[in-house]
């Protein structure tokens, strides 16, 4: 992966609450799903660097789900984040 990947320059905005609490709307946060697509490899290549980087565990992404593209898989990462 190239350095441009590297999050280094993204400010972190606002702190995470938690990855395990029910989807449930509660004041002051909000849910934000990242999705990765790509074949088998790339995206555990790629959910294996995220956790590297210290950005999520990797047991916090869905199992490998068919993606609507051919040939294709996804997987999703759902995270709670303060909105006040």
């Amino acid at each position: 992966m190239t350095k441009s990947f590297l999050a280094d320059t993204f400010p972190t905005i606002l702190p995470l609450v938690s990855a395990n609490e029910s989807q449930q709307t509660t004041p002051g946060r909000e849910f934000v799903k990242v999705v990765i697509y790509g074949s088998k490899t790339g995206v555990n290549n790629t959910i294996l660097t995220l956790y590297k980087l210290g950005f999520a565990q990797v047991n916090e992404w869905s199992p490998l789900l068919p993606s609507p593209n051919p040939g294709e898989v996804m997987s999703i990462l759902t995270r709670y984040i303060l909105t006040t």
